[in-house]
């Protein structure tokens, strides 16, 4: 399966005997060479090695590996509902027209083979098939997979390596780290399992093997190398390692091991431009797993630490427009009314360096801290604001869902582009930008909320920096490096200090759609 976040995949090539087929002549027949051929040169032996022995650090064999770890490693197959919504988006069929699935696999106790419908009247959503894998941590048969494998799981079917199937219960799920754990029910035990590694790790370059259930051909082995570590490709809480063993469709939630046959994380996702594998898959530690795993065994959910604060990257282009020179952090962009961040005085566009001393450097860096910490712990932030360095202490509260944080737009409000009649500009451009005033009219066509006060955007110069960034009518500028704007002469009057002070550039909060964001914006002139 894909990641429904990423759309990626996981893939490798298989290392083992890579030398004995680069050894040039073996159990060939080669024509003589003539003496003035080479011209005096002399053979080249590219190695002495025996022909199939592998170099230092390369096995000559996984099978080995596989043969000890396939056993617990199981294919996991899923029939889920399709949601109504994504039926809408099919074309030729009208909005709140449920088709029926073919072949009567809907026909289920209580359906009306006639109407689609079940005895309440209502349509039954037609259902489908998915595969994944997993693999057992436990004798008494605890599974680990992807969240996006089972989330929305009506009937979960575990294979095991010897084609037993057995039926699966989800036990807890968490979309955060896209992990998930199911417990079979009705099977014989003890079942054959692995184990996480959380103290040693591969090196990059050294190898790994993986073993999953890609296109639904279960029991399927590939080995490679791990890539790199640290990769951010867009999910809240992990820094994925990159491996470069071939992983496609089916692969996700499947184990990657290290040479003694000790996971060290689990298969989530690929990168591919063309729907397989190219070489580059992404994999959940281990030590994010295991932990991750560990609670959702005992309890069912996780917890996590939040403040109540949109954030985002502080980046090196911000911090010129800011006079901050190189400094990196996490820029706050909203705050929750209410939430933990608001009650302890932090403040939109404070810039965010540490966490009870601990660097910060990007808003994935702030944030994976602040989910460590334990509902009611105190967590100091050392924060820059208008150039001065301050601290502000905030109490931790309980992380939402990511389905409600999602939900939550900070306003309550629809967003709704300005109409064709707004009134024209009052005030030259500036960086682009005509601003107007964001008066009782304005608010109720673009229905904002009370609190939001800043300079309407009438019209953008699409040759701008403003254009380029995609800055457009309907946006409202909130904030210009340290000042609040609220006309278009506050925003006049922080250009013209930009530009005494030799900034090429102003850092500007723009709220759309609920949420405010900040991004650097060119000075011309």
């Amino acid at each position: 399966m894909t990641s429904k976040k990423t759309g990626y995949l996981l893939g490798a090539v298989a290392g083992a005997g890579v030398m004995a087929a680069a050894v040039a002549g073996a159990g060939m027949r080669m024509p003589e060479a003539r003496a003035d051929q080479f011209q005096g040169g002399g053979l080249i032996k590219a190695s002495t090695a025996p022909i199939f022995a592998p170099p230092p650090g390369a096995p000559m064999s996984f099978a080995d590996i596989f043969d000890r770890v396939s056993p617990a490693v199981v294919s996991i197959n899923v029939t889920s509902r399709v949601s109504a919504d994504s039926l809408r988006q099919i074309p030729g069929f009208p909005f709140g027209l449920i088709p029926r699935q073919p072949g009567g696999s809907d026909d289920e106790e209580g359906g009306d083979d006639q109407g689609g419908r079940t005895e309440r009247g209502q349509p039954r959503l037609p259902t489908q098939q998915s595969a994944g894998s997993g693999f057992f941590v436990s004798a008494d048969g605890y599974i680990v997979t992807n969240n996006h494998v089972v989330e929305n799981a009506e009937k979960i079917t575990v294979v095991l390596k010897d084609e037993t199937e057995l039926e699966a219960t989800v036990v807890g799920r968490d979309e955060a780290t896209d992990l998930a754990v199911i417990k079979v029910k009705g099977g014989k035990g003890p079942y054959p399992f692995v184990n996480f590694e959380n103290a040693a790790r591969p090196r990059v370059g050294d190898w790994v093997i993986t073993v999953g259930n890609p296109f639904g051909l279960g029991g399927t082995a590939t080995a490679g190398i791990v890539s790199a570590y640290g990769r951010d490709i867009g999910e809240t809480f992990v820094d994925f390692i990159q491996i470069d063993a071939p992983i496609n469709r089916g692969n996700s939630g499947g184990p990657t091991f290290d040479v003694y046959g000790r996971v060290i994380g689990v298969n989530t996702a690929i990168f591919s431009p063309s729907g397989g594998s190219v070489g580059i898959g992404f994999a959940i530690p281990a030590e994010v797993a295991d932990g991750v795993v560990k609670q959702l065994i005992n309890g069912g959910r996780i917890e996590r630490g939040y403040i109540g604060a949109t954030i985002q990257n502080f980046t090196s282009e911000m911090a010129e427009a800011a006079g901050l020179g190189d400094q990196k952090g996490a820029i706050v962009a909203d705050l929750t009314p209410g939430g933990p961040s608001a009650r302890a005085g932090l403040q939109v566009g404070d810039v965010v360096t540490a966490i009870n001393g601990q660097t910060v450097r990007s808003s994935s860096e702030l944030t994976r801290q602040v989910a460590r910490a334990r509902p009611g712990d105190s967590l100091r932030l050392d924060v820059i604001r208008e150039g001065r360095r301050q601290t502000v202490t905030v109490r931790s509260g309980t992380r939402p869902s990511e389905r409600d944080l999602a939900a939550n737009d900070n306003s309550g409000n629809p967003r709704t582009p300005g109409s064709p009649d707004a009134p024209a500009a009052k005030a030259p451009p500036i960086l682009g930008l005509s601003l107007g005033v964001l008066d009782g009219a304005a608010r109720q066509r673009l229905s904002l909320p009370a609190d939001v006060r800043g300079a309407l955007v009438e019209s953008v110069d699409q040759n701008s920096d403003a254009g380029t960034k995609g800055l457009r009518r309907g946006d409202v500028i909130t904030r210009a490096n340290d000042r609040a704007v609220t006309s278009a002469a506050d925003l006049a009057a922080v250009v013209d200090a930009a530009k005494k002070a030799g900034r090429t550039s102003v850092l500007v909060g723009v709220y759309r759609g609920g949420r405010t964001s900040f991004l650097p914006l060119k000075v011309s002139g």
